[in-house]
């Protein structure tokens, strides 16, 4: 079993569970109900505090905060959570916050994830497997990103914004609604600018559900996306096409990002 390492410089509050082989770099903070999994790294001047819990293998970079109290004025010191899972990368300065009573009480983290140096992810966000957020991408209160999405940097996710499997957005866009699965956002106020054809080139879709893809697209560009989701949903349609109008037909009351008017 791999041996735990703490630096004798690093402060590990009485309550504090670490797993095996656990590395605590020097200056370190790991508060009282921190929970840290077999082997997570903190490599020095990491804050890690509230009730958290970090899955197996992460590692977390120099001058990150994570757990402390959420960034909402009507936070009033309620029991709240943060969970992180396995395996993610947490860069330079990033801040991560637990969740808040209005919102659940919980921030989830899957797994896999990258949030490179300067990127936020705020309270009662759900955050799914292998997400990027890349430098000073910040995702407001309340969003929830499906698995693979990518956010670009210096670009900010409104808060209560769905952003489904496989999307990518752009370097500095500000995203105001919901944004469908597999789609393109660029622009400083996100619009739907097609597909994210290196993501799905990457998930390994086959050229007839991209060509499909971009039908079902071509036709939420003609209406209303509700309308034209509920119209196809009880077609025969592809594995990626269902993700998209399953994401549109679920439950949310905001708008979507649509392509712009030709």
């Amino acid at each position: 079993m791999a041996e735990t390492h703490i630096h004798p410089t690093a402060v590990i509050e009485d309550g504090a569970q670490l797993g095996a082989g656990v590395r605590i770099g020097p200056f370190c903070v790991v508060g009282p109900q921190v929970r840290l999994d077999d082997g997570v790294e903190l490599k020095s001047h990491v804050v890690v505090t509230g009730d958290t819990s970090i899955g197996g293998e992460t590692t977390i970079f120099p001058f990150a905060s994570i757990g402390e109290v959420p960034q909402d004025l009507k936070f009033r010191g309620e029991h709240v959570r943060l969970q992180i899972g396995a395996r993610n990368r947490i860069r330079e300065y990033v801040t991560i916050n637990p969740g808040t009573e209005g919102g659940g009480g919980v921030t989830v983290i899957g797994d896999d994830g990258l949030f490179m140096a300067g990127s936020h992810v705020a309270h009662d966000c759900r955050i799914g497997n292998g997400v990027i957020l890349v430098n000073n991408a910040s995702v407001a209160g309340h969003c929830h990103l499906e698995d693979d999405v990518i956010i670009g940097g210096l670009s900010g996710v409104h808060q209560w914004v769905r952003i489904g499997r496989g999307a990518m957005i752009g370097a500095v866009t500000m995203v105001t609604a919901d944004v469908i699965p597999y789609g393109l956002v660029q622009g400083p106020r996100g619009h739907l600018d097609g597909l994210n054809l290196v993501g799905l080139k990457r998930r390994g879709a086959s050229r007839a559900e991209i060509i499909a893809l971009r039908d079902l697209l071509a036709a939420l560009g003609q209406g209303s996306f509700r309308d034209t989701a509920r119209a196809r949903s009880g077609t025969e349609v592809t594995g990626m096409e269902r993700d998209v109008l399953d994401f549109i037909l679920g439950p949310s009351d905001r708008s979507f990002l649509a392509p712009r008017p030709a």
